[in-house]
């Protein structure tokens, strides 16, 4: 009698697990969310949810934004009225503690909903995307950001960088508007017009020019430096084109010209040239000395005084103050053998790990269309200017913050108590028309035109690796990016002879280190992107 009673009780609870299992199978589809939440979603335009709901966020926050509450902030206000989906900020921790709120997050302690502009190795988000903690996007994007989606599809290179090798999206970008090409040159050159004109020579178009101008400026007052900027690698990245570098854009590999494989751009002999190149005027002290360790203050001030004739740098007329007048903006120029690229450009997808959905969320539907918002233009407006009337103002078609804002003792700090973009590169869109920076004065737009033909018409995004690749390139790629880097840096100071017995070294050492299965895991990994 009690066996049968007891095999009666566990047939009930059988029966109870599969009715709730069936149930709950029922009340979820195959991206984890509730027919609830789906009932309560709205397919398009505001509000995207009829009953309020609330998304616990996790983000970084700049200098100037640590002290702004954005549980508070006009921008997120603004928005949650328009959406009917309310911001919980449960983390906003700054650039120094960043690693460490991240990993605490990750062990359960404080587990967000969405981990807003955090910054995360793609190893990591790869790594957390196939344990099911980051939610898979692909079908998300399909079904509710149309923006994004568009945007994908006029160019395949975002859909490309964004893929992970097992073919999902774990993370979301900010993408800068195709037009918007000065905010992907960055640090630009510019050079003295007074001292051209002093000099009696034009714009120079060629590195041998370059080189010319930079003699007689030293020649006619010892007291100038000829170049400078606040590092080395900026000149680089001005320099490399003219000796057929990073034909793709940047990176440590590009296409070689010879065939279809990749280049590892640092043991080629065009490598070697432009080494050379700059070697000579840094040994005959046409580049400032110190510029591989000067200090930011040391640079402005330097160019504050006029001590400078050329530089890679932005807008001087908005930078240097009155001493910055005079810059001009230069093109690329054209090298030894005929090269005549601006290889030192970013592409738009700048920054793949801006907004990751959590497997807490009961929301990713909403929360994907909370976010496509933002790559509108609309939305960038709102991301980057606010409100109008009470951040920005609008006049004869150009937006401009609001006199409170501009006038404020300090204008950074002013727009950070408004808007949420200031050292952050939230995800979404960003175009000149909505954003504040150097990059947009008339100069900055000017110089971005020069260079524009230039620029090689295919500019890849960053590569994503598996996870055992991923262990080689954080480990011996690592060592191998870092010894190329020391040695360049010898090699133009003079520290380390170019000569034919040390370059030789060079190789050999690169080799020794795992070039080879370094090289074999990029052109697995160029194979992936390019059949995506």
């Amino acid at each position: 009698m009690k066996n049968r009673i007891l095999f009666f009780a566990i047939l009930c609870v059988m029966f109870v697990v599969f009715v709730t299992a069936c149930g709950n199978k029922d009340n979820t589809d195959n991206d984890g969310m509730t027919k609830s939440a789906l009932d309560n979603l709205n397919d398009s335009g505001f509000p995207i949810v009829d009953d309020d709901i609330t998304l616990k966020m996790f983000t970084v926050k700049s200098n100037q934004s640590i002290k702004v509450d954005w549980n508070d902030l006009l921008v997120w206000n603004e928005y949650e009225e328009m959406t009917h989906i309310n911001l919980d900020w449960i983390e906003q921790v700054s650039g120094d503690t960043l690693e460490e709120k991240r990993n605490l997050a990750l062990s359960g302690g404080n587990m967000p909903d969405v981990f807003f502009a955090a910054q995360f190795p793609n190893s990591d988000i790869l790594e957390h995307g196939e344990q099911g903690v980051f939610l898979r996007l692909n079908d998300l994007i399909d079904d509710y950001a149309p923006n994004l989606k568009k945007m994908m599809e006029e160019d395949p290179n975002i859909e490309k960088g964004l893929t992970f090798p097992d073919g999902n999206i774990y993370s979301l970008p900010d993408i800068s508007d195709n037009d918007f090409l000065s905010i992907q040159l960055g640090a630009r050159p510019w050079i003295d017009e007074e001292w051209l004109d002093q000099l009696g020579m034009g714009p120079p178009e060629t590195t041998d020019e370059f080189y010319e101008f930079l003699i007689a400026v030293k020649e006619s007052d010892d007291s100038m430096v000829p170049y400078s900027g606040v590092n080395m690698d900026n000149f680089i990245d001005w320099i490399k084109g003219a000796f057929g570098l990073n034909n793709v854009g940047g990176g440590q590999v590009d296409l070689d010209p010879d065939g279809d494989d990749l280049r590892f751009i640092a043991t080629s002999e065009e490598y070697r040239e432009m080494l050379e190149y700059i070697h000579t005027l840094y040994d005959e002290k046409l580049i400032e000395q110190n510029i591989f360790s000067i200090e930011w203050d040391q640079f402005m001030a330097n160019a504050g005084d006029g001590k400078y004739a050329a530089t890679m740098f932005y807008d001087p007329k908005t930078t240097f103050g009155g001493k910055g007048e005079d810059f001009i903006s230069l093109s690329a120029l054209e090298g030894p053998n005929g090269d005549k690229m601006y290889t030192g450009v970013q592409p738009p997808l700048s920054n793949i790990a801006q907004f990751i959905i959590t497997d807490q969320n009961p929301n990713p539907a909403a929360t994907m269309r909370w976010i496509d918002y933002f790559y509108s233009e609309e939305g960038a407006k709102l991301m980057y200017m606010g409100v109008e009337g009470e951040s920005y103002v609008e006049k004869d078609g150009e937006l401009k913050y609001v006199d409170d804002i501009e006038n404020a003792n300090n204008r950074e700090q002013a727009i950070a108590e408004h808007v949420p973009w200031l050292g952050v590169g939230p995800p979404g869109l960003v175009t000149a028309d909505v954003f504040d920076g150097s990059e947009t004065s008339d100069e900055s737009l000017e110089s971005a035109d020069k260079i524009r033909p230039y620029i090689p018409e295919e500019i890849w995004g960053g590569f994503t690796y598996t996870n055992e690749e991923n262990k080689f390139m954080n480990a011996t790629g690592s060592d191998i990016e870092k010894y190329v880097e020391e040695m360049r840096d010898k090699f133009i100071s003079g520290d380390e002879k170019l000569s034919d017995d040390n370059w030789n070294k060079y190789l050999d050492s690169i080799e020794d280190m795992g070039l080879e299965e370094y090289m074999d895991i990029q052109e697995e990994a160029y194979e992936r992107y390019q059949s995506q």
